[in-house]
């Protein structure tokens, strides 16, 4: 069904999408180890140009890929989202340098980003953060804290501006695609239990030689946990996020572009219920310096914001994607299903079920469309919006496919099955990138915050 202002191009390439995901995602999405990342698929989405469309290419665009594919196959809808949401950061904030090094990597395909902000005490409550970025100064024996370093210290030019929305993130569309490909690191690992520090093919920062930065630029060990973060422990590189400024709540984090072979960084897997790698990582005086910074100093919870105003509309199109899935097959089956003396849809409150799924999924589908619009157009109310279109669409993606499940009886209970698939897969949208009650309470603040500035 053609919704909201879809030109004939987008949805041909919707339909197009769904296809190859089908010929060409599926098999390799059903050869993946449940609980590991799937790289041969994650390279198969590089060798599509899917993963390039996720930079530049505006969040309306990100919606219909994401909703397309978790139509036909979830696996390939998060690994190509986990693959957005760890690289976003790098692509919008991130020097050139920065770039230049791992954009490529990720486009084609061989390396696996994450995006390292939840801790134990810290979910919901992202300005709790508790990991510590300890200046090196201070651990050396010296005085005071290591000096905010703003992006211009460093001398690099073109870096992104990380404010605003001139264009869909305010880059030009051609700055990844310009970006000098670097070539592929073999023998990417994870960083699991026993793992070496260092491990890997490119050299370690030692450990002794931050203390003195031959340039000045302020050097820090991150100290403390990350838990529930996707991809870990088998990432290549973490945008992680640590306290640069004690008691300055969110105003006094820093993001910082972590490669997974630094000395001191380790990390579990961690047994969940879905079947993507999630796992915890530890920061043992895990070294970075300037060079690491996303963004600015004390400047990372602009950067997380930023990543999830882009990224929560799409969770929302993940989910109305999951609901289409799940709404579809209940219109195959009441239509074929023999019961009563005659056919499930023929029963009123079966008809009328589907009828409410129906409508829930496409009002959905429409909030969604219109909050990555409004990111696109750089349109007020940003995160109200994107904070809607995530709730209004996980909220009822549970919905649907729980009807669902009710609908086709115990055979949506059998393992292998669409619907069991489903049921597993649709419950932790409503928890990760800010769980429902944190979307209520952005709303509620963003509209009392439109109050006072009216009156």
């Amino acid at each position: 069904m053609p919704a909201f202002s879809l030109e004939p191009e987008q949805i041909a390439r919707c339909g197009a999408l769904r296809t190859t995901a089908a010929e060409r995602l599926r098999p390799l999405a059903e050869k993946g180890e449940p609980g590991h990342v799937n790289r041969a698929l994650v390279a198969e989405l590089g060798a599509l140009g899917l993963v390039e469309r996720l930079f530049g290419s505006g969040a309306l665009e990100l919606c219909l890929m994401r909703e397309s594919l978790a139509y036909v196959c979830t696996e390939a809808e998060t690994a190509l989202a986990l693959q957005g949401l760890g690289a976003h950061p790098v692509y919008a904030c991130g020097t050139p340098a920065q770039r230049d090094r791992w954009l490529p990597k990720v486009i084609e395909g061989s390396a696996v980003a994450a995006f390292a902000l939840t801790e134990p005490g810290a979910g919901s409550d992202a300005g709790a953060l508790g990991m510590r970025a300890q200046p090196e100064a201070s651990r050396s024996g010296g005085t005071g804290r290591a000096a905010a370093v703003p992006r211009a210290v460093t001398g690099e030019t073109g870096a992104p501006d990380c404010e605003g929305n001139a264009g869909p993130d305010g880059l030009r569309p051609g700055d990844v695609r310009t970006a000098t490909p670097g070539g592929a690191r073999s023998g990417y690992g994870p960083v699991g239990p026993g793992a070496s520090p260092g491990a890997g093919n490119r050299d370690p920062i030692p450990a002794d030689s931050l203390a003195a930065e031959p340039d000045g630029r302020a050097a820090w060990r991150l100290t403390g946990e990350k838990c529930w973060i996707s991809n870990a422990p088998e990432a290549d590189f973490y945008t992680v996020f640590a306290r640069t400024t004690p008691g300055a709540g969110a105003r006094g984090v820093t993001a910082f572009l972590v490669p997974a072979d630094r000395p001191g960084l380790t990390g579990v897997p961690l047994d969940m219920l879905s079947p993507h790698a999630i796992g915890a990582l530890g920061f043992d005086a895990v070294p970075v310096t300037a060079d690491d910074v996303l963004g600015d100093v004390d400047g990372g919870f602009r950067v997380a914001m930023g990543t999830l105003n882009l990224f929560r509309p799409s969770v929302g199109a993940f989910a109305v994607g999951m609901a289409q899935a799940a709404l579809d097959a209940s219109l195959v089956h009441t239509s074929q299903r023999d019961a009563f003396g005659g056919k499930l849809k023929d029963l009123q409150t079966v008809a009328h079920q589907v009828a409410e799924m129906a409508l829930r999924t496409e009002a959905a589908r429409l909030m969604v469309y219109a909050a990555a619009t409004a990111y696109d157009e750089g349109a007020p109310g940003v995160p109200r919006r994107a904070a809607m279109a995530k709730l209004i669409a996980t909220e009822t993606a549970q919905y649907v496919v729980d009807k669902a499940v009710q609908l086709h009886g115990a055979r949506a209970l059998r393992r292998g099955h669409l619907l069991e698939h489903l049921y597993r897969e649709v419950r932790a949208p409503r928890i990760y990138e800010g769980a429902s009650e944190v979307q209520r309470g952005i709303i509620a603040k963003e509209l009392y915050a439109d109050l006072e500035a009216a009156e």
